[in-house]
């Protein structure tokens, strides 16, 4: 009975039951709690979660990993099998499981919404497919791994992880200088492939349509710090009146990596709609954000509230841009510019490594139309020959 059930997890012919959640938990060291069908809490789950806090994680990454962890439960209460004792066959199965089934958060769309994994015509982008993507599937096994190899410690579980590992990779990483190129590896077993693909930045045509599409100072401001400053959508929008540096042209956010509050630059368009944003609506109140919603009275305007915004924008003009694409659009600018280092644009985006930086440095083909076309329409060279070459000769060899 049991196989009967994998084999039809794996070929996507059964769904795993919708069983237990992840709820808000009442201790600030343990801010989510994942419980099973009963409402009792999934001890082995909680101990790993406030290890992790310990190590200074994010909440919303406790959170992260708490959905991973229940949905590796799920998938061992239905096979009966206790996670002491899971091995690498039930890895298998969730992976299997994972390739086939449909993403319950892609279920939420409107009527107008694009097919998913279809491309849009006028970006390049194509659309969130219906299943789970290949990064999911990896950071799902990386968490259970790491899951394993906590309690391994301790002599609880399996005496072997039950999420295959490349052992070469592991090795050679181990002794690398972080100045020399990241060498390439087979992935290891069960593991994803996943793309490398440069990140896509908005064309400046485009940029300009979706910047007119905004309704009101507000909005031209948010979108004019996010494509000058580089910074994150959760970033900027958490920013206060007190973090703005109006005679420095800079803005002061909480880093999403290290948590720190540093300074950023902005352009001046965007010092300039701020304030004729705030002339209009008003200051805020004292440690509130400065972004707040204009309708159904003041409260702080939230990161699926702008998401909102540039969804409306989107469907006017035929695009799926989102609201990261314009730091990729910040970064591709800025290190695009003869005058601006490497370096330096890393410091403004505040990369931990210069390699991220370094991505943006990919030639895109929206920049390149220009030169294209010049290329198209130059002369093909003509066949010269030196003087000297009697022609019928040279017609005798080569053809005429």
């Amino acid at each position: 009975m049991v196989e009967d059930v994998r084999r039809a997890l794996m070929e996507g012919k059964r769904s795993v039951p919708a069983v237990g959640a992840v709820v808000t938990g009442s201790s600030p060291h343990l801010p989510f709690v994942v419980v099973d069908g009963d409402g009792s809490e999934v001890e082995p789950v909680s101990i790993y979660l406030r290890d992790l806090l310990l190590g200074d994680v994010s909440p919303l990454t406790c959170r992260s990993y708490g959905y991973d962890l229940l949905r590796w439960q799920r998938l061992l209460w239905i096979l009966q099998t206790p996670w002491e004792k899971a091995t690498e066959a039930e890895v298998a199965v969730l992976v299997g499981w994972l390739r086939e089934a449909r993403n319950p958060q892609r279920l939420r769309k409107r009527n107008n919404s694009p097919l998913p994994g279809s491309v849009n015509v006028k970006t390049g982008k194509s659309s969130l497919r219906e299943g789970y993507a290949p990064r999911t599937i990896n950071h799902n096994l990386t968490v259970i791994s790491g899951f394993y190899a906590f309690h391994a410690r301790f002599g609880v579980g399996p005496v072997v992880n039950p999420v295959p590992a490349s052992r070469e990779r592991r090795q050679a990483l181990a002794h690398r200088s972080p100045l020399e190129p990241a060498p390439a590896f087979r992935r290891g077993r069960l593991r994803q492939k996943v793309p490398a693909q440069a990140p896509r930045a908005i064309p400046d045509h485009q940029w300009d349509e979706l910047f007119a599409a905004m309704g009101c100072d507000r909005d031209r401001a948010l979108l004019e710090f996010y494509v000058s400053s580089g910074a994150r959508a959760s970033e900027l929008l958490a920013v206060g009146l007190g973090d703005v540096d109006w005679p420095g042209q800079l803005v002061y956010v909480i880093s999403k990596g290290t948590r720190i509050r540093q300074a950023v630059p902005a352009s001046p368009n965007a010092f300039r709609y701020l304030g004729n944003y705030l002339a209009i609506d008003g200051l805020p109140t004292p440690g509130q954000p400065i972004w707040r919603t204009r309708r159904g009275g003041s409260r702080p305007l939230t990161y699926w509230a702008m998401r909102r915004i540039l969804q409306r924008a989107n469907d006017k003009l035929g695009t799926n841009w989102t609201l990261h694409d314009a730091r990729h659009t910040a970064a591709t600018r800025m290190a695009g510019d003869d005058r601006l280092t490497l370096a330096e644009v890393q410091t403004i985006l505040r990369h931990a490594h210069l390699d991220t930086t370094g991505r943006y440095l990919t030639a895109r083909i929206e920049d390149m139309h220009d030169k294209l076309q010049e290329h198209y329409k130059r002369p093909r060279p003509q066949r010269t020959y030196a003087t000297g070459y009697n022609p019928d000769d040279i017609k005798a060899v080569f053809g005429g």
